[in-house]
């Protein structure tokens, strides 16, 4: 079975997103902080991760550079989530590796599963 990690700290989002992927048969696995959802990606490896930016503990850039470091994680595709739509944010995800940046206000999440789906293999 895939597995998706989330690590959101919005927890009416988190509850959308989790019933939009058991509905679709995928595992999700949920972080609420930067931190948290470092060590729950480093413990279960999982085929794609959803990053907020924008989150207590650690932000989503400085996990995404953390995953990046690593030889167990770097390879995880990691889609940047965030309300901010800004240039600079979308190049700064880019450039520390991000595979995709999705602005949250403009997707539902029906529409995040399937952009999650093209990154599990």
């Amino acid at each position: 079975m895939a597995k998706v990690l989330l690590v959101e700290d919005d927890s009416t989002l988190m509850e959308m997103y989790q019933l939009k992927f058991n509905e679709a048969k995928i595992e999700i696995l949920t972080a609420t902080n930067g931190e948290s959802g470092l060590a729950l990606a480093k413990q279960s490896l999982p085929d794609v991760i959803l990053l907020d930016i924008m989150m207590p503990k650690l932000d989503g850039f400085s996990v995404l550079t953390e995953l990046k470091k690593d030889d167990q994680t770097k390879k995880i595709p990691v889609i940047l989530l965030s309300n901010l739509g800004q240039k600079s944010d979308i190049e700064k995800g880019k450039e520390l590796g991000a595979v995709d940046y999705v602005v949250k206000a403009s997707l539902t999440p029906a529409q995040v599963l399937e952009k999650a789906k093209q990154y599990i293999k």
